[in-house]
């Protein structure tokens, strides 16, 4: 063999034998100054190959996203359609014949049963996937700001939503299907680039591709957007509502994909519906779920306009008024919500059923009486400026066909069925395109009724939107103010469908508070740009107006669930706190070589999400303690928080009883003793060690003890990096483990594949089965820690603590002093508003 290896190495020019040459690991080859010439050669090639391969993955995924995001959408359109036809088919059939008879209570008995046998298939729904109830827009938000909502983005939770919305829309409750499809391209976004689902367990598909929370996040911005270009066929509109109302962290390669993704998903639905409703594959000519249709004045009406400068006047009192609506809405909702979580959700969830089925009949009550008793028979007047255009007659078909005759002679019809007893899209198209007037004692009483009904009916446990209602409403509050202009003011220019279009405006961004996106998908939807200017001055004055009072709607119901959620930036009074004034001083740290069995009795006791990797400063010990504080670096702390600090290492120590090991009721008092290096050990085995074990001192018998005093216990901890909980689950799950008779290089180790490989299910550690664990062994963490996380001072101003959680997508930010102690760690919780106005407050009375 030593024969054999002569020529080889001859041919490789190596002074060392090859077998030797080919064992040394990089790590070796990296000290003994070695490098492989022909891989890096070839090493940089293959990487880029890999990276175009990433990013060709990358685009396929995000059109898939916008794909299935558009057949979702199609989905639920079409039995939506499917459903409503079918209930209204038979209630006014019902209607025309019980009208001669005198039978109307068995047509209102009809609509009853179709409407709450759907509102109770919803309910069920809701209680297979409680999150899927609601618009999910709220859940969403808080999902790309940065905070895990669980269950938020199940396949499960998309099935119960697309079935539940479809239900709840046909069951006649004032919701809208449009909200929920940005939940649902939500969840299409953060699970088709797993191709794998938590309730699939049984499929399993090697994709070893973005397996973080970072590109997760992107892929959810992503279907959100497409959720919107769907509903409303508004791909920019979309895309900037991700970056307005959803994504905290954006980047700018981040852009071109949600827009390439909104453009899948608008034209998946547009070429489908098209084809399907107009038998025309490839003319692409409904948009949207919802689609506002063309505004044009009539030829023979040669004093109207659309809009004139002198109607921007009315548009901001309109704006003001619908602020004003807006923030009654959020407010009384507001209170219902506290309500319900006071007396609903704490009882059986049949209660929830319960109410659900209650409006559903309160509401089906009112559309019936209303239609019935307080509609006023109005002439017809159809439209005289029809295109050739195949997609505008079957519009006008539509707007025509739409108007109901309830006890009306020929010619007219009963202007309050016409809104109540058609689909929401339907009786938008009505106020805003129907040339025939409405009364405006119908339209006051509609507005009325519509708005508390919906008040009312957003936040049952059923899935629902708002941005459709908020439209419809608002439709009817600016066709009344047209109304109002013409017959009482003499203003016969103006255009009826202008001012409908903005009172939506108005009352919709009166409640939801958004601007930009708002404004752009509202203008999406009208094919119209002349019309940009006074939706956006109409979107800001209803903001502006709102915001005097209270939040928009999703803002309100964030924080009614108590979720963490960052604002965009910190008022300028806040500058007045340091990182010091709000960061966690109540450390739970892990040290570099741990036991397996202080590891357990850590992730046992908390729940955090990240843990600082320590080790113990004896040298600044004298400067440590002084008196009855806690000193370093000039940063107090005061007795209590030592206290609270002790409190929380005896709590620890006592769940330690639990292990099912004896050894662990008996902490090794006994120090590991360094063993010498033999005098004739491996020169490159020793820098090995010492790469592996950077360390020596610091192993888990040194921990904090209750025999312990208050120096040892709290001795200054030099900072080295932070580790996560699923990482050290996942390495006490695969046994990544030394004994304390070797040494730490003896230690498996793990690829970032493998420690991803259970992503995003990682397991959780009360279901790990620890008769299977040695308490005694060490689990060194120095490999898989992230040793350069960000790091702040503890004299940082709060606002630039702020700007980088905000931009960089931080969930833990350690403070460390100017010798790398670490003194603290800020999380999400320590700079939410409530949390800084108290803090603020301490300052002011510290002062």
């Amino acid at each position: 063999m030593a024969g054999s290896r002569g020529p080889l190495c001859s041919r490789c020019k190596l002074c060392c034998c090859c077998s030797e040459r080919e064992t040394r690991t990089p790590e070796e080859l990296t000290i003994l100054g070695e490098t492989q010439e022909e891989e890096d050669e070839i090493l940089p090639r293959k990487d880029y190959e890999k990276g175009r391969r990433f990013e060709l993955v990358k685009w396929t995924v995000v059109f898939a996203i916008g794909f299935c995001t558009g057949l979702v959408g199609l989905f639920v359109d079409f039995f939506v359609r499917l459903f409503t036809k079918l209930k209204y088919g038979v209630v006014e059939a019902s209607v025309e014949e019980c009208s001669q008879k005198g039978c109307l209570g068995l047509s209102l008995l009809e609509l009853l049963g179709f409407n709450l046998t759907f509102v109770f298939l919803a309910s069920l729904l809701v209680l297979i996937e409680p999150v899927s109830a609601g618009s999910g827009i709220p859940e969403i938000k808080c999902y790309l700001n940065g905070v895990k909502v669980p269950g938020i983005v199940r396949f499960r939770t998309l099935v119960c939503k697309a079935l539940g919305v479809l239900f709840s829309v046909a069951g006649g409750l004032f919701v809208g299907k449009e909200g929920p499809m940005i939940h649902s391209g939500a969840v299409v976004g953060a699970g088709l680039p797993q191709l794998q689902a938590s309730s699939l367990r049984k499929i399993q598909i090697n994709f070893p591709y973005f397996q973080s929370d970072r590109d997760k996040r992107d892929f959810v911005s992503a279907g959100a957007s497409a959720g919107i270009a769907a509903a409303f066929g508004a791909p920019i509109g979309g895309t900037l509502f991700s970056l307005e109302e959803g994504s905290s962290f954006w980047n700018q390669g981040l852009t071109w994909k949600v827009l390439f993704c909104s453009m899948s998903a608008t034209f998946t639905l547009n070429f489908f519906r098209s084809g399907i409703q107009f038998g025309s594959w490839g003319s692409f000519q409904l948009p949207g779920l919802l689609n506002f249709g063309e505004f044009k004045c009539s030829d023979s009406d040669k004093k109207c306009h659309l809009w004139t400068a002198m109607d921007l006047g009315l548009f901001v009192v309109m704006g003001v008024i619908g602020g004003l609506l807006g923030a009654i809405f959020n407010c009384l909702n507001k209170r219902l919500a506290k309500y319900r979580m006071r007396n609903v959700h704490p009882k059986p969830k049949l209660v929830r059923v319960l109410e659900s089925l209650l409006i559903c009949l309160v509401t089906t009550v009112v559309v019936f009486v209303a239609s019935m008793v307080l509609g006023e028979c109005r002439q017809m007047s159809f439209s005289k400026h029809v295109r050739n255009d195949s997609y505008q007659q079957v519009r006008t078909e539509d707007v025509n066909s739409s108007m109901k005759t309830f006890f009306c002679p020929n010619d007219t019809y009963n202007d309050m069925a016409t809104l109540f007893f058609n689909p929401q899209e339907s009786a938008i198209l009505q106020l805003f395109h129907q040339e025939g007037t409405f009364s405006p004692v119908t339209l006051s009483l509609f507005i009325v009724f519509y708005f508390f009904l919906a008040c009312w009916t957003y936040g049952v446990s059923v899935p629902s939107g708002l941005f459709v209602p908020s439209l419809l409403c608002g439709a009817a509050y600016g066709r009344l103010v047209a109304n109002i202009l013409k017959s009482y003011i003499g203003l016969s220019h103006i255009y009826s469908g202008t001012f409908s279009l903005v009172g939506a405006a108005a009352l919709l961004g009166g409640v939801v508070r958004m601007t930009i996106s708002l404004t752009v998908i509202l203008i999406e939807s009208t094919n119209e740009i002349t019309y940009g200017l006074p939706i956006m001055i109409t979107l800001m004055v209803a903001k502006w107006t709102g915001d005097f009072f209270n939040k928009g709607i999703y803002d309100i119901h964030v924080d009614l669930r108590g979720v963490p959620l960052l604002e965009w930036e910190t008022e300028v009074e806040m500058d007045k706190l340091r990182a010091s004034d709000i960061m966690e001083p109540n450390l739970t740290y892990v040290y570099p070589h741990t036991r397996i069995q202080s590891l357990v009795s850590i992730l046992r006791t908390t729940v955090h999400h990240a843990f600082p990797v320590v080790t113990e400063n004896r040298g600044n010990e004298k400067e440590f303690m002084k008196g009855n504080q806690l000193i370093s670096n000039n940063i107090k702390f005061k007795k209590s928080s030592i206290l609270t600090r002790a409190g929380e290492q005896r709590k620890r120590s006592q769940s330690m009883k639990s292990y099912p090991s004896s050894e662990l009721r008996h902490m090794c008092d006994e120090h590991i003793a360094s063993e010498d290096a033999a005098e004739k050990e491996d020169l490159l085995q020793q820098m090995l060690e010492r790469r592996y074990t950077p360390y020596p001192n610091l192993y888990p018998d040194q921990s904090p003890s209750e025999d312990w005093t208050m120096e040892e216990r709290f001795r200054p901890l030099t900072f080295h990096g932070l580790i996560l909980r699923s990482q050290l689950v996942t390495l006490l799950v695969r046994g990544v483990c030394y004994s304390e008779s070797q040494s730490s290089a003896n230690q498996p180790r793990l690829s970032y594949a493998e420690m991803a490989e259970d992503y995003p299910k990682y397991p959780d550690i009360h279901d790990l089965d620890l008769t299977l664990l040695n308490p005694r062994m060490i689990v060194d963490v120095t490999p898989y820690m992230n040793p350069s996380p960000f790091t702040v001072s503890p004299n940082t101003h709060v606002s630039q603590v702020f700007n980088l959680f905000r931009t960089m997508g931080l969930r833990h930010l350690p403070v460390v002093n100017a010798v790398g102690e670490i003194v603290g760690i800020i999380t999400r919780h320590n700079l939410t508003y409530e949390f800084l106005q108290a803090r603020l407050r301490q300052h002011y009375q510290t002062m």
